[in-house]
């Protein structure tokens, strides 16, 4: 039982064995390592997980600025295009006069966007595994551009402004479910920590600095310039995308993934003379030979790598490919990341839904400016949570190996749920007692603002958690992991916004969020045996493959 993880007998699919033998030369060839290669850059050399191929266009190949470059580029993108889910936040009340409609129908614009979002993220996995990443993120750029610029031009219709922001969920969908997936593409284990934080901040957390720019922007050329700027935005990234962000998927053969199977020695067997057969990527067992004895491809040109699409990534059928998520939720690590991920997020939306309502009247008499200034609150908590996870992320993982002789379990991301639940449990109890106290008087408007910052936090650390054990545990099934966590978080968010304001009215603030925190923390809570029994939890469904049971693999 390794620091409390209980262990079972044999190789388990995301266990990995981390820190190599500083003394020990770069190629090796034990019982249970051979020729493997390493990062020898820091004082102590670590074995790369998964294990790149000697193919030039492999991404794990590719030098570490130009993999930063990728990320930064794919980051920013997601900072433009997650931003048109908060966009309406302080608004709420000018759209309102506008439209001449009641609050639940503002709140609706950003139900039916997440509703876009997570109906598209079903039918992007198909496409993501069978033809990759980029061209989804090209396709959802030019949704956005065109749907962005309708926006702006929908004049009193509502209706046409209700569509818009369906298909901009659809344009949006690429950015929140394949970021992150695009991290396990191109680092090894010991690299996605900080670089995962990063993604999350840009597809969670940058989301928070737009409504400070709306309300202004309302305040001074009108709410459908807000539309107007994501078009001219999307289109610039648009450029820079196709330009500086080739395909990341690679098909990499089953013997490199150390992490989803266990190396073989040189001649193809096990330390126990069995012969090897991996379940490679795209689910196909295989009998995986050592990979220097393939041929070695040519580098692309630059040319090359623009194109849309390089060839199959798997050899998977589109129709089960399009199903194979639904079958995880039954499946205990991808049901509690939706959770740990997914309710989060939820309350994060009713707060941003219910924000201006409940400082619209008095003592405070807000307008779309003020509203929309009190989210850099929301937006520092959103960089604390991106420091918060970036440190903490690797620097547990790390530290927990080393006391563990060396072995990485993916169950030690886990741990970065205890700042979440500090944070994100304060945020919610803190904005409970805080915002009913600032109506009364008791406190200033700040105080609410703070919390909601917290929770932010909170929000930022557990998406981090969430998708770094995702891509750990189950790097194989990481777009279907993903794509379930978008279906949840969206469907979940869709819900909260048809009831919002009824639910505050009915209950009240103080009410309201006490239910919201206590719901938080026995999620939190459910980590506990998540992190003791996930091991046994992965080994037995590699033994059980639940998408072989549904015919989806």
């Amino acid at each position: 039982m390794g620091l409390g993880i209980l262990d079972v007998p044999g190789h388990v699919p995301g266990t990995t064995r981390y820190w190599d033998d500083p003394d020990r030369p770069q190629t090796v060839d034990t019982a249970d390592s051979w020729g493997l290669k390493c990062d020898r850059s820091g004082p102590v050399p670590i074995i790369l997980s998964p294990q790149p191929s000697d193919d030039p266009n492999d991404p794990l190949n590719w030098p570490i600025w130009r993999r930063d470059l990728i990320t930064f580029v794919l980051s920013l993108s997601a900072i433009f295009t997650t931003a048109l889910g908060p966009i309406l936040a302080a608004n709420t009340l000018t759209l309102s006069v506008w439209f001449a409609l009641d609050f639940t129908y503002i709140a609706l614009l950003t139900g039916y966007f997440l509703l876009g979002v997570g109906v598209a993220g079903f039918f992007f996995v198909p496409s993501g595994r069978i033809w990759g990443k980029r061209h989804l993120f090209i396709v959802g750029l030019l949704i956005l551009v065109a749907t962005s610029a309708w926006a702006g031009a929908v004049g009193h219709s509502y209706t046409s402004l209700l569509w818009a922001r369906i298909i901009q969920g659809v344009g949006t969908a690429p950015f929140e479910g394949l970021v992150n997936a695009a991290v396990g593409d191109l680092y090894c284990v010991h690299e996605r920590g900080k670089r995962m934080a990063f993604t999350n901040l840009a597809v969670f957390g940058g989301a928070f600095f737009t409504p400070i720019l709306v309300g202004k922007i309302t305040h001074t050329i009108k709410w459908w310039w807000s539309f107007n700027l994501v078009a001219i935005f999307c289109a610039t990234m648009l450029v820079v995308v196709f330009f500086f962000c080739p395909e990341t998927a690679y098909r990499r053969d089953a013997s490199l993934n150390i992490d989803i199977v266990r190396p073989a020695s040189p001649n193809g067997h096990h330390a126990n003379g069995t012969e090897k057969t991996a379940v490679s990527q795209q689910g196909v067992p295989s009998t995986s030979s050592p990979p220097m004895l393939r041929a070695i491809p040519p580098r692309k040109t630059y040319a090359q790598s623009l194109a849309l699409f390089d060839g199959r990534k798997t050899d998977e059928s589109f129709f089960k490919l399009l199903f194979r998520p639904l079958p995880l939720f039954a499946q205990p690590a991808f049901l509690w990341a939706a959770l740990i991920q997914g309710t989060m997020i939820g309350w994060t939306v009713f707060l941003g839904v219910i924000l201006a309502a409940i400082f619209l009247g008095p003592p405070l008499f807000w307008d779309e400016v003020q509203t929309g200034y009190a989210y850099v609150g929301p937006f520092i908590g959103a960089l604390i949570g991106f420091f918060t996870a970036g440190i903490f992320a690797d620097w547990s993982a790390k530290a927990l190996t080393r006391l563990n002789g060396g072995i990485y379990e993916p169950e030690f991301r886990i741990i970065l749920v205890i700042p979440q639940f500090v944070f994100g449990v304060a945020g919610l109890f803190g904005f409970a007692v805080t915002a009913q106290g600032t109506l009364e008087g008791q406190f200033h408007w700040i105080v609410p603002i703070v919390f909601f910052g917290f929770e932010v936090a909170g929000t930022v650390i557990g998406a981090v958690a969430s998708s770094l054990y995702i891509v750990d545990a189950y790097r194989d099934l990481a777009i279907e992991g993903f794509t379930c966590l978008i279906i949840f978080k969206n469907m979940f968010s869709f819900g909260l916004t048809f009831q919002a304001y009824d639910w505050l009215v009915h209950s009240g603030i103080r009410q309201t969020f006490f239910t919201l925190g206590g719901v938080q923390i026995a999620i939190c809570l459910l980590s506990i045996p998540m992190y003791i029994f996930g091991k046994r939890n992965r080994h037995f469904f590699h033994r059980h493959d639940l998408l072989k049971m549904f015919g989806l693999r």
